[in-house]
């Protein structure tokens, strides 16, 4: 069974940096797609950002390029999420996932419905204060 652990998640001011990480275990982590999605109060979960197996592609939200970078350690099956410039409209609940066949792309990621995925971690709590 796929295991998904986030962390690094707190309460930080608007402009502020924080960099979250993912350890993934129970599947061949170098095989797939990695991504990060958030889901703040009352709203529907949402995709954030996702790097290709090999680390050298990557897609994001609109509203966080520019100031979030995803990366990923494959020898540690981690992969980070490294956000700056936060603004109040980033606070929500952020998880990690892999993505649900092997060897695809981070826009192939970022276009999956939500239903198809079958497990999440519990998440790490991101809060930006004004």
């Amino acid at each position: 069974q796929v295991q998904l652990v986030e962390s690094g998640g707190g309460l930080v001011q608007a402009g502020g940096s924080l960099r979250l990480s993912c350890a993934a275990s129970g599947r061949t982590f170098t095989t797939y797609v990695m991504g990060w999605f958030r889901q703040a109060p009352g709203k529907e979960r949402e995709f954030v950002a996702a790097i290709d197996w090999r680390g050298g592609s990557t897609y994001y939200l609109d509203s966080v390029k520019g100031r979030f970078a995803i990366s990923r350690d494959n020898a540690k099956s981690t992969v980070y999420l490294q956000m700056n410039s936060l603004k109040p409209e980033d606070t929500a609940v952020y998880y990690c996932n892999n993505d649900t066949l092997p060897l695809r792309t981070p826009l192939a990621m970022a276009t999956n419905p939500l239903s198809e995925y079958k497990y999440w971690g519990q998440g790490t709590q991101v809060t930006v204060s004004s």
